[in-house]
């Protein structure tokens, strides 16, 4: 089996946005539900399921709600296109981040509306809102086997099924980059403190490395592999079933000895997606990013990546799609989710490239491009963790991504950052959110 055990995802969408203020909430809702109104998918309540609709000739169409734009859009595309093929539908695909659909899908579930038929999403927030998710126990069970990652259960039936799995493997770098300045992935730790140094002297380099940002999940995605690579892979478990505190002396050593030197040579967060072009353009030299990342430059060729030396494990995130009850279309819409979750479905994903790994054993991975399988080579015999805020997840989560962001800028409130997040996590341990 492939090296890509795991967890959960992210990523949804990579999480990529900013926390939703509450009068785009407002608009987002209102357009998701003049698009459930209007389109194909929702609308008609309880028990919804209707087949066709329409003259009976017209094919279904449903409506797919992922948080995948770009490359990644791209990516995703020719598996729904053959899915309407092969299934006799018609698709729509929108866009819309997971941190949005947090705040605008429970309200429209309450009204018996449903903005898409599949919704990919974090699988915490779907297992918290299941009363409003079809059971997909009978698509899961049969080839459950085959997945190194498990389906999201509530009382042993399943609400959201896994699609795919990313990578958080460390920092990326271009090789013409590293070798037009004499450059090599660094060995120790010593080393990876010289490297940096010396990229902060090459002329025309801003910062050695760019931090992004969004809602700030790229810097809880580095912080995490500070906290595996010099606490070990059951730090990370730890602290998110909340058996160690974040105030633990352990914990703050990590930040204070390693996390925070590193920060002099890191620039303030940037807009994960812009700072892909100004790393790639030659003012960072390193950027700490998900392998998704090789679908979004124009060379994948070109990449190289290292982790922090030492490290034995890495975050791997998982998305996951769920079928809402209140679709229009609901029997068609588990026969969609099937075939995505299915080993044809899976493998055409994989051969689109972006970094998606396939979390199904029978999915070989010549399926994917070089550079995934250059990914997958280099991590093999690495312990594949969850990821530590979405697994968290809740009003944590956004609280941990602000966190960060201001330790970024403002290294010396550590103490205060570490005894915040503690707060919070206890708080939202003893009240369930």
């Amino acid at each position: 089996m492939h090296q890509r055990t795991m967890h959960r995802r992210s990523p949804l969408g990579r999480p990529r946005g900013g926390r939703a203020l509450p009068v785009v909430a407002s608009l987002l809702a209102a357009a998701l539900l003049l698009g459930a109104c209007g389109g194909g998918s929702a609308g008609t309540g309880a028990n919804g399921g209707k087949a066709g609709g329409g003259a009976a000739s017209a094919p279904v169409e449903l409506t797919v709600i992922a948080g995948w734009a770009g490359a990644e859009q791209s990516q995703f595309m020719p598996v729904l296109k053959e899915a309407e093929k092969k299934l006799g539908i018609k698709i729509t695909y929108r866009i819309y981040r997971a941190e949005d659909l947090a705040n605008v899908l429970p309200p429209q579930f309450q009204a018996q509306q449903a903005p898409g038929d599949v919704i990919f999403m974090w699988d915490w927030w779907v297992k918290q809102n299941h009363q409003y998710a079809e059971d997909l126990t009978d698509i899961w069970q049969p080839q459950a086997s085959q997945f190194t990652v498990p389906a999201a259960e509530v009382d042993g039936r399943v609400y959201a099924l896994p699609y795919d799995m990313n990578v958080k493997p460390g920092f990326w770098y271009r090789k013409s980059f590293f070798e037009k300045n004499g450059l090599q992935p660094p060995k120790t730790w010593d080393e990876f403190l010289a490297l940096l140094e010396k990229i902060s002297k090459i002329p025309g380099v801003r910062k050695p490395i760019v931090s992004g940002d969004g809602t700030g999940w790229p810097l809880t995605d580095e912080t995490e592999h500070f906290l595996i690579t010099f606490g070990g892979p059951e730090l990370q478990k730890d602290l998110i079933a909340g058996r160690v505190k974040w105030t633990a002396p352990r914990v703050r050593d990590i930040f204070q000895s390693r996390l925070i030197p590193v920060l002099q040579y890191s620039s303030a967060p940037i807009e994960w997606t812009q700072a892909i072009d100004l790393w790639w353009n030659g003012q960072y030299a390193l950027y700490f990013m998900g392998n998704w990342i090789t679908g979004m430059v124009k060379d994948p060729n070109d990449l190289g990546f290292f982790p922090l030396p030492g490290a034995k494990g890495i975050v791997g995130a998982t998305d996951y799609l769920f079928v809402p009850k209140y679709g229009a279309h609901v029997a068609e819409a588990k026969k969609l989710a099937a075939f995505l979750i299915s080993r044809e479905g899976q493998a055409l994903r994989v051969r689109q490239g972006g970094g998606k790994l396939s979390p199904r054993r029978d999915v070989p991975l010549d399926q994917a491009p070089a550079v995934d399988r250059m990914v997958a080579e280099q991590i093999k015999g690495m312990e594949i963790l969850p990821d530590l805020d979405d697994s968290i997840g809740g009003d944590w989560q956004r609280l941990f991504w602000d966190q960060l962001k201001l330790l970024w800028v403002q290294p010396s409130s550590l103490d205060r950052v570490l005894r915040t997040l503690e707060q919070a996590r206890e708080q939202q341990s003893t009240s369930g959110k």
